[in-house]
């Protein structure tokens, strides 16, 4: 495994990272961070903000009486219908694992981060995939701000 970035050879559309924006209603940040300087928790709690139900899924993270964090996807109470994805390259195919036996709507790659093996694994298996976008920036966008 390398632990550099891919470049995505296909990726989702801006009509379809729309509409998985206006659908989803949870969504599971893998490599959600207990501190608040880190991207993974701004974003996270900007989503939690936004109205989505927010899973923060980092084993290694501590959670507070406001914040329950998750060790894996498995242990996600209910359906999932996007996996956030903020993880090393190299990690990625686990995730996208975890997304498809969870049943997992979405694998969504934050910006700078793609895996074209295993985002054709979560194509083949029916999910919707995202790559090198930050879902932050994406659903500024789409809400005009």
């Amino acid at each position: 495994m390398t632990d550099r970035c891919e470049i995505p050879l296909t990726n989702a559309t801006s009509d379809q990272i729309r509409d998985i924006l206006k659908s989803a209603r949870r969504i599971a940040v893998v490599g959600h961070s207990d501190d608040p300087a880190r991207d993974s928790y701004r974003i996270g709690r900007y989503l939690a903000g936004q109205g989505y139900e927010v899973f923060p899924v980092n084993p290694k993270a501590r959670s507070t009486p406001t914040l329950k964090f998750y060790p894996d996807l498995a242990s996600v109470p209910g359906p999932i219908d996007v996996v956030d994805i903020f993880r090393r390259p190299e990690a990625i195919p686990e995730a996208v694992d975890q997304a498809i036996r969870a049943g997992a709507k979405v694998v969504w790659m934050q910006l700078g981060l793609a895996h074209n093996a295993a985002a054709n694994q979560a194509r083949a298996a029916g999910l919707q995939v995202v790559m090198d976008r930050c879902i932050m920036i994406e659903h500024r966008a789409i809400a005009g701000r």
